[in-house]
């Protein structure tokens, strides 16, 4: 008897992945379809690109074994529709911006902390919405394809809502929103990992699932990528070590903190706040070559100091963990011995990271456990063997970092509470 799969769908930047994984989060089988960016802010694309995904995904699985689905999308990208679920114009992107006026309106009224503030907010943009006759509705786009597969309409989640205004501790779209004059009507918000319906059976009949598979609300596609890790307890660490440094930490309390750039997801139950770093793996890349850093790190004992002090910013100015935008990057003495160069600047970001999960801590998050690492910085071990030291906490690679498969591990975890309930 083939194993029982739950499936996630990633509706990236690029291009749409569905993968299907077991109760071990072992990978069974995917299918991906790429969109070009002339075409990203097509809903009838966007659509296209998850039928595309789902027929290549069906040559390497048994469709009826995937008992769950859920969704995930970029963070802010919007579809407007009418009262069925039709698209009225393109869907604006995560990275579009809003008028001035319209992101003054929300920096009037709007709590600090909340993450609907900056000229990238979805809720600014849907201010900037022209007059139209009809009923018009607020979808994310992951909403909207999770509507066309069967579920419910106007019906979001905790996660992609938080830009849009949604208030992530009380549960509730926040009474200041009504002042604003919203010509679109917002989601209906539930917890990720909600079950919402049972697939459309015409769905079902055309790419061959079990009529009985479940729609699980689904989640960001940074809300995805932390769950692919493994992550899932209070005080678990997330890193990527990318051209910035960026932290994620399970919190059984919410985290905001607006001079940081901080602000909390909710997730598993619990709160998922963080924070960027200036400094990052970039720097890295300025002095050395991806091949002379892993010649020099055999050089490096992770258990010694360099004896340097260094902040390794690409340039001047700091948020987090140090909201200084004035800071000056700190990268001297230099030393003649090109191993001790890279030693100091890993240590110092190594510095950063620790600083930044302290941070978290002293603004409510719950002490360090462990640290899983994504992004290019996660394979050398003589960084991750440093790191540890100087986090005094387990640091090894994520054993998983594709965004649908923590959407797929979000619809496992939907699935069992709806077995369980």
């Amino acid at each position: 008897m083939p194993a029982l799969l739950t499936l996630g769908i990633d509706l990236g930047t690029s291009g749409i992945r569905a993968i299907a994984i077991d109760g071990s989060d072992t990978i069974h089988g995917q299918g991906t379809a790429r969109i070009a960016p002339e075409h990203r802010r097509d809903p009838a694309a966007i659509w296209q690109g998850v039928v595309a995904a789902l027929d290549a995904l069906r040559a390497h699985i048994y469709m009826p074994a995937i008992r769950a689905i859920a969704i995930d999308g970029t963070s802010g990208t919007l579809i407007v529709t009418d009262d069925q679920a039709t698209p009225i114009g393109p869907a604006t992107l995560y990275s579009d911006r809003a008028t001035p006026n319209s992101v003054a309106r929300i920096a009037a009224i709007a709590p600090r902390d909340s993450a609907a503030h900056g000229n990238a907010s979805p809720l600014a943009r849907l201010l900037d919405l022209p007059p139209a006759p009809g009923p018009r509705y607020a979808l994310h786009e992951a909403d909207w394809i999770t509507c066309r597969l069967g579920g419910p309409f106007g019906v979001s989640d905790a996660n992609n809502a938080l830009k849009s205004g949604y208030d992530s501790t009380t549960g509730t779209w926040p009474a200041w929103i009504d002042r604003l004059g919203l010509t679109a009507t917002l989601p209906h918000v539930v917890e990720p990992g909600t079950n919402l319906a049972p697939i459309d059976p015409a769905i079902a009949a055309r790419f061959g699932f079990d009529p009985a598979t479940s729609l699980i609300a689904g989640t960001t596609d940074g809300c995805a990528s932390f769950l692919a890790t493994g992550a899932d307890q209070p005080g678990d660490g997330v890193t990527a070590l990318g051209s910035t440094l960026t932290i994620k930490l399970l919190s059984n309390q919410p985290v905001f903190a607006p001079d940081y750039g901080i602000y909390s997801h909710r997730l598993l139950g619990n709160f998922l706040p963080g924070g960027a770093s200036s400094a990052g793996a970039a720097i890295l890349a300025r002095h050395f070559t991806p091949a002379g850093i892993a010649e020099l790190s055999r050089s490096i004992d992770p258990a010694q100091d360099s004896g340097l002090d260094y902040y390794p910013l690409p340039a001047q100015g700091e948020r987090f963990p140090i909201n200084d935008p004035a800071m000056q990057p700190r990268l001297t003495p230099r030393p003649d011995d090109d191993a001790r160069f890279l030693h100091g600047m890993l240590e110092g970001l190594a510095r950063i990271e620790a600083l930044g999960y302290q941070r978290l801590a002293e603004l409510g998050a719950p002490p360090l456990r462990r640290v899983l690492t994504v992004g290019g910085g996660a394979i050398n071990p003589v960084w991750t063997a440093l790191r540890s030291r100087i986090l005094g906490v387990p640091v090894a690679p994520a054993p998983q970092t594709d965004a649908a498969v923590g959407t797929a591990r979000l619809a496992r975890i939907g699935i069992t509470r709806r077995d369980t309930a």
